[in-house]
């Protein structure tokens, strides 16, 4: 329903960081890892100091499989974190690059 909504304002031409966020968070809700990276992607285009949607674009990475690309947003995201001083999102983001490398370790 939320996704819906959402999709309705981008068509209307209301196209910016947090309605990209809203939407890609809508879109791992339903499982589909795929428009949710595209959304929050183009987020972080439109607002690259903006951590939570580095963090959510890590996820649906991960969940697409692409660890490389997951790794890179988590670390961008630290990045912009640390700068805009949001400590828990650090926090989160390096827990998650940590998580990722050791089972990249495991799975060697």
């Amino acid at each position: 329903m939320l996704r819906e909504q959402l999709e309705k304002l981008l068509a209307q031409g209301r196209d910016n960081a947090l309605l990209r966020f809203g939407l890609g968070d809508a879109c791992l809700k339903d499982n589909d890892a795929e428009q949710a990276a595209l959304h929050l992607a183009q987020a972080t285009v439109q607002q690259p100091g903006y951590s939570a949607a580095w963090k959510l674009l890590g996820k649906a990475l991960l969940q697409l499989g692409r660890l490389d690309e997951a790794q890179a947003a988590w670390s961008t995201g630290v990045t912009v974190a640390q700068q805009q001083g949001d400590l828990q999102a650090v926090k989160e983001m390096t827990v998650f690059v940590k998580r990722l490398q050791k089972q990249r370790q495991a799975a060697e």
